[in-house]
């Protein structure tokens, strides 16, 4: 029983490297492109993916340092009357004082173009398999691009980046500097939305992981100054 077990824990052991190696090679491979963070923002007809739709698809792609390298389709897709009818009363007054529910009448755009666009575009801009899926309460729009456009979601990593996250933490830990961050003008538009989630996650970069910065410098300095000492 022993060695049956060695065997087996050493046949898992093998059979997870070529699988790690993969990964390895690949993000060797896409470089500073596997760095890169696929934006995305949904307006939905509501919250419910079992019933509701997509209205509006927007894309960019930044750097690892957000910078902004490619904007990427916005899409209105077209949904019948009868779901734009039934949508909830917040959905009615915010997509209609946006100008959303017009423009969804009038689009000529189906999910599955929208959903061709939408890959094309990432395809050219990451590699397959290595970026994940960023914005705020992104959690949200991922639960309906699974269903939706599951083939633009089997093209980005498994992960997410979640600015939403990073808010509840920092709104936690450094609330004083949390009073500063970004407040969002709340249009209710895709690339709004994602500009605005870029612009905060650069905040909280700048005003709070700065300090994990500092402290590698102040040790940098240390450490130069112990050698100069010892020598």
């Amino acid at each position: 029983a022993a060695m049956l077990g060695g065997s087996l824990a050493g046949l898992r052991s093998c059979a997870g490297r070529p699988w790690r190696g993969r990964r390895r090679a690949a993000a060797m491979a896409g470089g500073g492109m596997g760095q890169r963070m696929v934006w995305v923002d949904l307006e939905m007809t509501g919250l419910d993916v079992e019933k509701d739709q997509i209205l509006e698809m927007a894309c960019l792609i930044t750097d690892s340092d957000l910078n902004v390298l490619a904007e990427g389709p916005n899409l209105i897709i077209n949904q019948p009357d009868e779901l734009l009818e039934g949508m909830s009363e917040w959905c009615k007054e915010h997509h209609g004082k946006s100008g959303l529910t017009k423009a969804v009448k009038e689009s000529k755009i189906s999910l599955q173009q929208a959903e061709y666009e939408f890959l094309s575009f990432v395809r050219q801009q990451t590699p397959p398999g290595l970026c994940p899926l960023a914005g705020n309460s992104v959690h949200a729009d991922k639960k309906f691009l699974d269903k939706y456009m599951p083939q633009f979601m089997r093209h980005l990593h498994y992960r997410i980046i979640d600015v939403s996250t990073v808010k509840e933490l920092c709104r936690r830990w450094y609330p004083e500097e949390y009073e500063f961050a970004p407040k969002k003008a709340a249009s209710h538009r895709a690339l709004d939305d994602i500009r605005e989630s870029i612009k905060e996650l650069q905040f909280y970069r700048d005003s709070i992981f700065k300090r994990k910065m500092e402290e590698k410098k102040r040790k940098l300095i240390e450490n130069g100054e112990s050698e100069k000492a010892s020598s």
